[in-house]
């Protein structure tokens, strides 16, 4: 003889299923928990944003993150181009692209290091934020360190590669017609463009996080961000 469930009863055990799996709000959370939750989705995030970014093509192939030519060189393309340098300036993208790759993997230990420092009270601010709050405070512990950290590998791949020089010749070009300055250097221009890319990268995969977090396989996570 077969037992049947009465239908009346199956949304009281779906909620006490789910309430195994998730907190039914964020004043339900201990303050582990939360602080565990958001130690994993940092540390997931960074990760994930780094190994996209630091591969072969990581930024030229992506085009959130594609780092353009400063605004004065491509407006000068049409006169750059007539002057025989518009592959100059192809191949100027393309090694600036692979310069900021290169210095991406170098975030991870500064990253990790911020989810390490993770507190109590940034975890609730963190919780009560925006959709990229896990961002905002990756950029607020760690953005000034990156670039400082970057800029050095940025221009030793820039310098190798005579990508200043090219840089540096196409901007001279541009002066003799009197356009706008362009940026300072191009180890600047491409550092700050890394780590804006990197942050973009982090907040991508915080959003999927947040939209998804029982397809991150985590039970802490589930937990956390299904609380939200």
């Amino acid at each position: 003889m077969r037992n049947f469930i009465p239908t009346q009863l199956l949304p009281v055990g779906l909620c006490l299923v789910a309430s195994s799996a998730f907190a039914l709000s964020l004043s339900d959370l201990s303050n582990t928990d939360a602080a565990s939750g958001l130690r994993v989705a940092l540390e997931k995030g960074s990760v994930a944003a780094v190994g996209k970014l630091g591969v072969e093509n990581g930024f030229l192939n992506n085009e959130k993150v594609r780092i353009p030519l400063p605004k004065v060189l491509e407006k000068a393309r049409p006169l750059l181009e007539m002057t025989g340098r518009g592959q100059q300036l192809n191949d100027l993208e393309v090694a600036m692209n692979h310069a900021a790759e290169a210095a991406v993997p170098m975030a991870k230990p500064l990253l990790l290091d911020a989810v390490k420092s993770l507190t109590v009270t940034d975890a609730k601010n963190i919780l009560s934020g925006g959709e990229t709050s896990v961002t905002d405070f990756f950029r607020e512990r760690t953005g000034a360190k990156l670039s400082v950290q970057f800029l050095p590998l940025v221009k030793r791949v820039t310098d190798r590669s005579k990508l200043s020089a090219k840089f540096n010749s196409a901007i001279g070009q541009i002066n003799k017609f009197g356009v706008a300055q362009g940026p300072a250097s191009v180890e600047d221009y491409v550092t700050e463009r890394a780590v804006e890319g990197l942050f973009v990268m982090i907040a991508e995969e915080e959003k999927e996080i947040r939209r998804d977090p029982i397809g991150t396989g985590s039970k802490i996570l589930s937990k956390v961000f299904g609380a939200l």
